[in-house]
C-alpha cells in the first residue's frame, strides 16, 4: 500500500496486542468462534498474521489506556504536521 501513495501520504500504525488479550476484548465472540472451528482462516489463529516490518508508530495497547494510546497517535500526527496542534491559537 505504501508504494501506491506519494511519499509521506501513508502512515502505518501497528496496534500491538497478544491473542490472549484479543480474546478478552472480543465483544462479538469472533475469536471464540474461530477457536471452536466455526470460522475458518481467522487471521492470527488459523491463518498467519505478519506484524508490520517498518510502521511509523507502534501502539502497545496492553501497556496503555485507550486515552494514552489516542494521545500517542495524536502527538505523532501533530509532530509530523499531518494534523494541526489544537493547543496552538492562530
Amino acid at each position: 500500500m505504501r508504494s501506491l501513495l506519494p511519499c509521506g501520504r501513508f502512515i502505518e500504525i501497528y496496534i500491538r496486542c497478544n491473542v490472549d488479550e484479543y480474546l478478552k476484548r472480543d465483544p462479538n465472540g469472533l475469536y471464540k468462534k474461530a477457536l471452536s472451528g466455526l470460522i475458518k482462516d481467522f487471521t492470527g489463529l488459523s491463518s498467519p498474521y505478519e506484524a508490520p516490518e517498518t510502521p511509523e508508530l507502534i501502539i502497545d495497547t496492553e501497556s496503555y489506556t485507550v486515552q494514552i494510546c489516542v494521545n500517542m497517535i495524536e502527538k505523532y500526527l501533530i509532530s509530523n504536521s499531518i494534523i494541526p496542534d489544537k493547543n496552538i491559537s492562530r
